[in-house]
């Protein structure tokens, strides 16, 4: 009962600073910066995105500590996420006026590169809450070449007839005039949206002529006179239901998020034989210690039900056992599962996962990987048994599947064994970690070891003394660094998942996922890279 209760104590610590990062995002430009935008009559990102999502349905909001460990505000001045409009799911971005008038840093734009990746994949309409003074200039050099991509992906949408939707409520300069500009619909406020090239002052020192905001690029301007806003609206809840009469005529498929009814082939499904709230009582605070993966399985998963006979079919339970592989549903959506939760791959590991991926292809089942590895094993036992062949065909596979995959890091994502278990690297429709999770090459300890021994071998092959105190001080820092850098809340600011989550809050979570992959049909291959045998 103690080691549950350390580690359900150990959990709720780290989501206790969980939720003041995330606190930060919402916090915006701070106090002073919020109370002048609400002073000017208008709403914040996130209350147009509750407004414009249908009632009742849940945001998933990607990537919110973007930016995290930066110069910059955490959530990167700009709110991304999947909503359910009218009935349609669609990718939603909102600028945040009360960072720096929403100007776009590198964060920015990175952020909302994912956010368009994750739209192209699964063909949802994309929806601009747009108010930006453009790019920040201090960081121009790393904004304006890359930042080109913006443009292409909006008019690559549009040509893949995915719709692409401007809701302008404020400024919109410079470069940021062609989001409105690319978009298919634009609505623009009232004597609120301000779109142009130039503003006010730089037609004045490149032309000589003298110009208002409404003149230059007002809304009732462009409404009337430009043709670049296709609806003007009286105010930001006017847009808002324009907006949502705009995705209702898209006569696209409606389909509610899993969140909120989720169905199965017969319109039931059975919420998980055990309870999610005890994944806080799973995960050991020392990733080192192993645990069931089936526990997780069991708590996320669709329980049995006469639409689902089991929860979970296992596949080659006997061989192979620090990874778990089988089949399962969740909010109703079939699924194939590579669960490790045991630490160190094995050859039999890798070739059961191997065969598995191939099987999930052969269904068209959409696979989730939950992980908590240390990566492949090492030795020359097992260098002598192929680990690296057998590794390879993990890998091979995992790279040219072509069934949607989920990743959640549990825990360890470790050397070879993250990209094995799909990590970022190899492109999951979405990833999410728990706060308990740590990426790097390897542990800090074992990477300081690492560094210790080269320079130990260094020295000796001079002949001079090995500075012990020094390698001491090295080890640590090097050790303190490595722990730094692996912790989740440095990996999501990368960007390196779409966001930190609750465990309790996976099972939702991985449900609003699914039925966003489920807007398009999943088709598996038979081709892989040559298997080293």
């Amino acid at each position: 009962m103690s080691d549950v209760m350390s580690n359900r104590e150990a959990m709720l610590a780290k989501l206790a600073e969980l939720d003041a990062e995330h606190a930060k995002a919402v916090a915006g430009g701070g106090e002073k910066s919020v109370a002048r935008h609400r002073a000017r009559g208008k709403l914040l990102p996130r209350e147009r995105i509750e407004l414009l999502i249908d009632e009742g349905s849940a945001f998933l909001e990607l990537s919110p500590l973007a930016g995290w460990g930066s110069d910059f505000t955490v959530g990167a001045s700009v709110v991304t996420g999947i909503g359910v409009v009218e009935g349609v799911q669609c990718l939603i971005v909102a600028h945040d006026p009360t960072v720096k008038g929403g100007a776009s840093n590198p964060w920015t734009v990175k952020k909302i590169f994912r956010a368009n990746q994750i739209a192209e994949e699964n063909d949802l309409p994309m929806i601009s809450l747009v108010e930006s003074g453009g790019a920040d200039l201090p960081t121009q050099k790393e904004i304006f070449i890359p930042g080109g991509r913006l443009f292409r992906d909006l008019t690559r949408a549009s040509a893949r007839k995915q719709p692409t939707i401007a809701l302008v409520f404020g400024n919109s300069t410079a470069g940021g005039a062609y989001v409105p500009g690319m978009s298919d619909y634009t609505v623009m406020v009232k004597e609120q949206a301000k779109v142009f090239l130039g503003g006010p002052p730089l037609v004045k020192m490149a032309t000589g002529e003298e110009a208002d905001d409404e003149s230059l690029g007002g809304a009732e301007m462009h409404a009337r006179t430009s043709g670049l806003a296709d609806y003007l609206a009286v105010d930001e809840h006017d847009a808002i239901r324009i907006g949502r009469r705009i995705v209702a005529r898209l006569n696209r498929p409606s389909r509610r998020s899993s969140s909120s009814r989720p169905l199965d082939h017969q319109g039931a499904y059975a919420e998980p034989d055990a309870d999610p709230d005890e994944l806080l009582d799973l995960i050991p605070s020392d990733l080192k210690e192993p645990f069931d993966p089936r526990e997780v399985i069991a708590r996320i998963c669709d329980g049995v039900s006469p639409a689902n006979r089991v929860a979970f079919d296992e596949f080659k339970p006997l061989y192979g056992s620090s990874l778990v592989t089988g089949w399962a549903q969740l909010h109703g959506h079939p699924i194939g599962i590579l669960a490790n939760a045991q630490g160190v791959l094995f050859s039999e590991e890798a070739q059961k996962a191997t065969q598995f991926i191939q099987l999930a292809n052969q269904s068209d089942t959409p696979l989730l990987f939950l992980h908590n590895t240390t990566g492949y094993m090492v030795g020359r036992e097992y260098e002598q048994g192929g680990i690296i062949k057998h590794g390879s065909q993990m890998i091979n596979a995992v790279s040219n599947s072509r069934v949607p995959h989920l990743t959640v890091i549990m825990g360890a994502s470790y050397g070879a064994g993250n990209y094995g278990m799909n990590g970022r690297a190899y492109d999951p429709r979405f990833l999410f970690t728990w706060p308990s999770a740590k990426s790097a090459v390897m542990g800090p300890a074992q990477l300081a070891g690492v560094l210790s021994i080269v320079a130990r071998a260094a020295a000796e092959a001079k002949g001079t003394a090995y500075d012990e105190e020094g390698d001491a001080q090295m080890r640590a820092f090097i050790e303190a660094s490595v722990e730094e850098q692996s912790l989740p809340f440095f990996l999501s600011g990368m960007l390196y998942d779409d966001g930190v989550i609750d465990p309790r809050d996976t099972r939702t979570v991985l449900g609003i996922c699914l039925s966003v992959i489920a807007q398009t049909a999943i088709e598996g291959t038979d081709r892989f890279g040559v298997f080293r045998t």
